[in-house]
C-alpha cells in the first residue's frame, strides 16, 4: 500500500511498482533474491541484490532469500554458506525468510501431475539430442514428439516411475504440451523434469530422482511464496510468456515479472562457467583471488561494501544492454577509501639512503598525520634514523625534463622529516646502484626551511633499522582487452600476464600489528589491504587500487635512464 513515506520513483522498475500499488494490482511489495548455490556471488549479483532488497525496503515490503537448488550435480552447501555470508557483508537482511526451491518439490510435483491430468504435459522418450533437434529454429517450426499424444494414464504411470528412479538419467523427460509451432521457442513443449538419479541432493538426499527445470520451478516458486514482483535479468524476458502460461493453467497467484539489464563490466567476465574455468585451469588462485570479480575476491582485495553499493547505484538500473567502464568502479573505490583509510608509509622497491651528516645512533620520532580527510584520526610518530629506504623510482641519476624528485645535487623534502640533498651514488661491480649518500639540513625538521627556500618534491621513506619486511602483491586488471570475449581466441587468450606482481618491500612499524582485512593508504602508492596469508612475522598486503599518478603519464613517453 502506498503511504506518505513511499519514495519517489527513481527508475522504471520503481515506477512500475508504484503504479501497481496505485491501481490496486497489489496492496503490498514482496520480492525475492534467488541465487543458484553452484558458485560464488560476483559483482553482477550485487545489482540484482540491490534491486530485490532495495525495492522491498523502499516500499516497506519484504524480500525473501530463495536458493534455486534444482540441480544437485553442481550444487554444494559450501556455496549456500558463502552466499549468505556475502549478502550479510553487503548489509542486506532476509530476516527469517530463507527458502529453497527444494522446499517446494512436493507441491511442484503435485502441480505437474495436475497438468498431466489436464492433458497439458506428457512424458517424452526422445533423447536430449532428438528433443533439441526437433525443437525447430526461429524460422522453422518444431516437430511434435511421437510420444506427445500418450494417454493421461500412461503419462501418469511413467512420471511416477521416473520419480521412483526406474529409468536411467537422460532416458525420459516430462514436457509441457503447448505449441511446437509457436514463434517463441520457449513455448515449444519445454522440458519440466529430467531424471537425475545421482548425486544425492545436498538437502533432500536421495529422495528425488527427478528434478525440475528452472523454467518450471521459477514462476511457481514465486507464486507459492506470494511474490508480487519477480525481478529478473533481461535474458528471461522471452521466458515470461511461458511462466505466465504455467500460472494461468494452474490457476494460482500470478506474480508480475519485470526484467532489467545485467551489470556488465569492461575488462571483466561474469559468467560463472568462465570464472570456474579460470579457477580450475589455475589462471587465478581460487574464487577469492583478488583479481576475481567475486564478492569474496573483492573483499580480499580491500573493497568495502559501501564502495560496491555506491558503484552499483551510480551504474543505475536500465532496460538496455550496456557495459560499465571498470574505471568507474576503481574511482568509486578510491574515493571511498580516501575518506576512511589511515595513511602509512611503505617502500615497495627499496633503495638504501645514508645521511652522512646525521649523528650515528640517533633516533628521532617524527609526527605524521593519520588521515588528512579525518581530523579525528589524529597523528602518530614514526622513527627516523641515519639509514633510510626510499623508492627506486624517486631517484634518477640522469633525470629527464620536469623530474623534480631526488637526483645528484637536487634537494627534496622527506615527508614529515627534513630536507635532504643527494651528494653521490654507490654502485656495485655490475654498475647497479646499491645506495645513495645524502646530507640533511637539521634546521628543516618538519619539512620547512627557515630561510624560505622551496623544494619541488616530497618523497616518502622508512627507517631501515625499524621498518618491517612485507610481501606486497600488486594487482592489476585480469584481462588486457576491454571486451575479453572479443575475437575468436576467447577470453583466456587475453589474460593479463602482469595482473599480479609480487614484491618484497618495507613498511613502517605501525603496520606490524595490522590485522587481515584492515585497509590503509600507502602514501604516494595506493590503497592496500592486509591479506589473510599474513603471519605475525611477515605481513602480506594486497593493492586494492592505485593512486592517480600524474608523473606516470609524463614518463610513459620518455625513455628511462
Amino acid at each position: 500500500m502506498m503511504t506518505d513515506e513511499t519514495p519517489a520513483p527513481t527508475d522504471f522498475i520503481r515506477e512500475a511498482v508504484e503504479e501497481d500499488l496505485k491501481n490496486g494490482r497489489f496492496d503490498r511489495v514482496h520480492t525475492r533474491f534467488p541465487p543458484e548455490p553452484n558458485g560464488y556471488l560476483h559483482i553482477g549479483h550485487t545489482k540484482a541484490m540491490t534491486i530485490d532488497f532495495g525495492i522491498a525496503q523502499d516500499f516497506g515490503g519484504k524480500c525473501n532469500l530463495r536458493f534455486d537448488d534444482t540441480n544437485p550435480v553442481k550444487e554444494d552447501i559450501e556455496y549456500v554458506d558463502s552466499i549468505k555470508e556475502d549478502i550479510r557483508w553487503l548489509g542486506f537482511d532476509w530476516e527469517d525468510r530463507e527458502f529453497y526451491a527444494s522446499d517446494y518439490f512436493d507441491v511442484l510435483y503435485a502441480w505437474a501431475v495436475r497438468l498431466v491430468k489436464k492433458g497439458l504435459a506428457y512424458v517424452d522418450d526422445q533423447s536430449p539430442e532428438e528433443v533439441s533437434l526437433n525443437r525447430g529454429t526461429l524460422t522453422e517450426p518444431g516437430k511434435e514428439s511421437p510420444y506427445r499424444n500418450r494417454s493421461v494414464e500412461e503419462n501418469l504411470d511413467l512420471l511416477e516411475r521416473m520419480k521412483a528412479g526406474e529409468f536411467p538419467d537422460g532416458s525420459r523427460v516430462l514436457r509441457a504440451k503447448i505449441d511446437m509451432a509457436h514463434p517463441n521457442l520457449n513455448m515449444r513443449d519445454p522440458v519440466m523434469y529430467r531424471i537425475l538419479c545421482e548425486p544425492p541432493h545436498h538437502r533432500t538426499g536421495s529422495k528425488w530422482k527427478i528434478y525440475p527445470m528452472y523454467d518450471w520451478s521459477h514462476g511457481q516458486n514465486d507464486s507459492m511464496e506470494g511474490i508480487t514482483h519477480s525481478l529478473c535479468s533481461l535474458e528471461y524476458e522471452n521466458h515470461r510468456p511461458l511462466y505466465e502460461w504455467f500460472l494461468d493453467q494452474l490457476d494460482v497467484f500470478r506474480s508480475r515479472q519485470i526484467e532489467f539489464a545485467r551489470l556488465n563490466l569492461s575488462y571483466t567476465v561474469l559468467s560463472k562457467r568462465k570464472l570456474l574455468r579460470l579457477v580450475k585451469e589455475g589462471h587465478v588462485h581460487g574464487w577469492d583471488d583478488p583479481r576475481m570479480p567475486t564478492l569474496r575476491g573483492m573483499r580480499r582485495r580491500g573493497y568495502t561494501p559501501e564502495a560496491i553499493l555506491e558503484f552499483v547505484h551510480r551504474a543505475g538500473v536500465a532496460k538496455n544492454y550496456s557495459v560499465i567502464d571498470v574505471a568507474l568502479l576503481e574511482s568509486v573505490v578510491r574515493d571511498d577509501l580516501n575518506k576512511r583509510s589511515p595513511r602509512r608509509m611503505a617502500v615497495l622497491k627499496p633503495l638504501k639512503v645514508v645521511i652522512d651528516n646525521y649523528p650515528d645512533g640517533l633516533v628521532e620520532e617524527m609526527e605524521a598525520v593519520n588521515n588528512p580527510e579525518d581530523e579525528r584520526a589524529g597523528t602518530r610518530t614514526v622513527p627516523f634514523s641515519k639509514v633510510l629506504y626510499i623508492e627506486q623510482d624517486d631517484f634518477r641519476e640522469s633525470p629527464p625534463p620536469k623530474y623534480y624528485r631526488l637526483y645528484p645535487g637536487n634537494e627534496v623534502r622527506l615527508r614529515y622529516a627534513y630536507l635532504i640533498r643527494c651528494t653521490h651514488v654507490v654502485k656495485d661491480q655490475n654498475g647497479e646502484m646499491t645506495e645513495l649518500h645524502v646530507t640533511y639540513d637539521p634546521a628543516t625538521r618538519g619539512g620547512d626551511a627557515p630561510d624560505g627556500r622551496k623544494v619541488k618534491s616530497t618523497i616518502h621513506w622508512v627507517s631501515a633499522a625499524h621498518a618491517k619486511e612485507a610481501e606486497i602483491r600488486l594487482y592489476d586488471r585480469l584481462f588486457t582487452k576491454e571486451d575479453p570475449e572479443e575475437g575468436e581466441e576467447g577470453f583466456v587468450a587475453c589474460i593479463n600476464p602482469d595482473s599480479l606482481t609480487v614484491l618484497t618491500g618495507y613498511v613502517e612499524t605501525h603496520l606490524a600489528t595490522s590485522q587481515p582485512g584492515e585497509r590503509f593508504q600507502f602514501e604516494r602508492q595506493g590503497y592496500f589491504c592486509v591479506d589473510p596469508d599474513s603471519s605475525p612475522d611477515k605481513k602480506v598486503f594486497n593493492r586494492t587500487v592505485s593512486l592517480r599518478d600524474t608523473w606516470a603519464k609524463i614518463e610513459k613517453s620518455q625513455p628511462r635512464k
